[in-house]
Parts: C-alpha cells; sequence; structure tokens
C-alpha cells in the first residue's frame, strides 16, 4: 500500500534530541536558560544582523514589529491580499487598518500597483501620506516574501523612501533567501526594511514547534522589541512594569530545538531546490501545468513552497486537490484572499484581479525538506494521469 505523502512537515534529522536533551537535564525548559540567546545569536549571525530578537510565534514577531515602529490608532499600513491571514492580524492588534494591494507574478505584493494606490489615492500632508478616502495616516508598508520568494525590495524600499513609510518585512517564509545581484547583493530577507520578522512554525524551513524572531536595522526598536516580549519588565526582582508587554518569550526546550535546525539550514535549501527542479522537469508546460518560477536572476530562494499553476482551464483546482487526496499525497490551494475574509470586507481593495486568478489557479505541492526522489516521482505520476 502506499505511504502517505504530508505537504510539508519537519525534518529532525541532527541533534535535535541531543540539544533537547540538554535543556531537559540542565532543568532549564521555560523561559529561562542559555539556548534561548544562543539561538538568537545563530540566526542573527546566520542573516548576518547584529541582533535577533526570539519570540513565541511569527504572529507575535509581526505584533512587536508594529508596535516598536509605532503604527497605532489612526494609522494604515498597506498590505498584501494573497498571504496568511496571520501577516494582517498585528495590523488589527495595534488598533490600525489595513489597505489590500493585488500581487505580481512573483505572488507578492505588486510594488507597481502599491505605488499606484500611494499616488492616485493619496496625498502628502506635512510629510505624512494621507488617505483621500479614509483621512487617515498610512504609516507603514507590510511586504511579505510569499512562499520564499523575494519581493521586489528595490521598489519597495524606494516607495517607503518617497512616500515616508515604514518598511516592515515579514520574511515568515524566507529564511535563507537573499539577494545575489543589485544594490541589495548578499541582504537576507527580512534585513532591508526597518524591521523583519522570521517564522520557527512546524511546517516552516526549519521549525521549533511554534517560534519566531525580530530583527531590525533600528538597534534601539530591536531592544525595545525584547522589553516587550518580556512583559516589560523595570525591575525584575521587584516587579515593576513600565508599559504594557506581553508573554512573547519563547521557552529554552524550543531553542535548543532551533539551534539544531540551522545547523541544517543550507542542507535543507539544497534539498528545497534540488525538488523543486524535479517537479518544474517533469511538469511545467505538461498536461496544462505551470511551475511557478522564484527570482532567480537576482536572488537565492530559499523555496519553501511548491506552486503549481492551472494553466489549462480542464483542471480545476479542487478537484485536483480531491483526485490527489485519494491517492494519499497531500496538497492545499493557496490562501484565500484576505480582503474577503470575516473582518476586513470594509477594508479598501486596490488592484487585485491577479491574486484573484492565483487564487483560483494554484495548488501548492509536497515539497518537505525530506521528501524523497521516489514520492516526488509519484506525486509526479499522478499529475500526469489526471
Amino acid at each position: 500500500m502506499a505511504n502517505f505523502i504530508p505537504l510539508s512537515v519537519p525534518n529532525f534529522s541532527g541533534k535535535e534530541k541531543e540539544y533537547v536533551n540538554d535543556a531537559v537535564v540542565s532543568e532549564w525548559v521555560s523561559t529561562g536558560g542559555s539556548k534561548v540567546g544562543d539561538f538568537e545569536k545563530a540566526i542573527a549571525d546566520y542573516v548576518h544582523m547584529d541582533r535577533a530578537v526570539a519570540c513565541n510565534c511569527g504572529s507575535s514577531g509581526l505584533h512587536l514589529a508594529m508596535l516598536i515602529s509605532g503604527v497605532g490608532m489612526g494609522d494604515e499600513v498597506i498590505v498584501p491580499t494573497l498571504t496568511f491571514i496571520a501577516a494582517v492580524n498585528p495590523v488589527r492588534y495595534a488598533n490600525a487598518e489595513p489597505v489590500f494591494i493585488g500581487c505580481d507574478d512573483s505572488l507578492c505584493m505588486d510594488p507597481a500597483a502599491a505605488e499606484r494606490f500611494c499616488k492616485e489615492e493619496c496625498h502628502m500632508e506635512d510629510g505624512k501620506l494621507i488617505n483621500n478616502t479614509s483621512g487617515r495616516h498610512v504609516k507603514a508598508l507590510l511586504v511579505v516574501h510569499v512562499f520564499g520568494n523575494m519581493a521586489d525590495m528595490v521598489e519597495f524600499t524606494r516607495i517607503a523612501r518617497d512616500y515616508n513609510l515604514i518598511l516592515i518585512e515579514d520574511a515568515t517564509e524566507a529564511l535563507g533567501t537573499y539577494y545575489t545581484s543589485g544594490p541589495f547583493a548578499g541582504k537576507f530577507a527580512g534585513t532591508i526594511g526597518d524591521v523583519g520578522v522570521y517564522s520557527f512554525n512546524g511546517n516552516k524551513l526549519i521549525t521549533t514547534g511554534s517560534g519566531g524572531m525580530v530583527v531590525s536595522n533600528h538597534p534601539d526598536w530591536a531592544e525595545h522589541a525584547k522589553h516587550l516580549s518580556t512583559q516589560a519588565k523595570a525591575d525584575e526582582l521587584q516587579f515593576l512594569h513600565d508599559e504594557v508587554g506581553y508573554n512573547y518569550r519563547l521557552t529554552n526546550l524550543q531553542a535548543a530545538l532551533g539551534l539544531a535546525q540551522i545547523e541544517q539550514v543550507e542542507g535543507f535549501i539544497a534539498h528545497k531546490h534540488e525538488m523543486w527542479q524535479m517537479y518544474k522537469d517533469a511538469l511545467d508546460g505538461k498536461n496544462g501545468y505551470r511551475i511557478l518560477p522564484f527570482r532567480d536572476d537576482c536572488t537565492r530562494s530559499n523555496k519553501w513552497f511548491f506552486s503549481l499553476y492551472l494553466e489549462d482551464p480542464r483542471h480545476q483546482r479542487d478537484a485536483i486537490i480531491q483526485a490527489l487526496k485519494e491517492q494519499k499525497i497531500q496538497t492545499r490551494p493557496v490562501w484565500a484572499l484576505i480582503h474577503e475574509q470575516a473582518d476586513y470586507g470594509k477594508n479598501q481593495v486596490f488592484s487585485v484581479e491577479k491574486a484573484q486568478d492565483y487564487r483560483a489557479k494554484i495548488v501548492n505541492l509536497p515539497c518537505s525538506t525530506n521528501l524523497t526522489r521516489e514520492d516526488c516521482q509519484r506525486v509526479i505520476d499522478a499529475l500526469l494521469a489526471l
């Protein structure tokens, strides 16, 4: 009987048990212990930043990003509609409102559409971008590097500069993605804007079960993020707190997992590249399918998730997913667009036609870092037979 092929699962083939056992034996299993700091340093070193601040998930990291950048009541943030909803909810956590922009062919936010919104729907007033419709201050631009594909950060940094916007990078899917050429050559996703956030959820490139990390090009912002994530303690002994803080800490056990995972990250990425290429060679342009590309002309992507685009109208997304499920192959559609979700229907939307097309026609294929060539071939054979 054929084995089940999952969509994306963890790969614990390194020193995970050894490091976790060290944490257990030391009895530092909660939010104290040396491994949290060690993991923060390991991530900071990997992405070439001076400091990284650990937190308990990517969503809390994005909430911290809003808080440390000053996004708050009466503000608006430009966001993509084609992304996981956890990227946008933190805007609301900060009592601000999102404005939804569509994607380009990278699946990331379309910079041309974002700039048109700024030009056509807003005006500058005393150095602030003001939305003509709502009258609110458009304060920040939240860019998501979808599926590990680098958004066009050259354009987004220019737009942020021209319109005096804070630039926040959701790099929760893009650890290990970096520019190979151009003005940001050598710069990693998450390290180009004002603040960046990574995720270590169970389906991410590396995992701590649940966890996240914040980096910033403003040292005082990073320090503030650490302060807020640890309950804003002004005096730990006397339990004095100087502002509203949050219990967003990563545990020592989780950090132990992360330390073992980051040691393997480049091998994981190499395997992702191999499996994506195998899908591309076998399926791209065949049987009405396309394998969506990454921006390999100027970046090294981590190729976190693989997208099959159903070019032939005879292929219906949900029918493909069901047919593969019957063969014990797990796939999924791309996310439902956020502007169509409950509680976001009244927010402003701009240029989302391409996002609607990708929502209807993308199927994400199995892409685990321990996916075998034999299982990849089984997925290919199943798709070619449909």
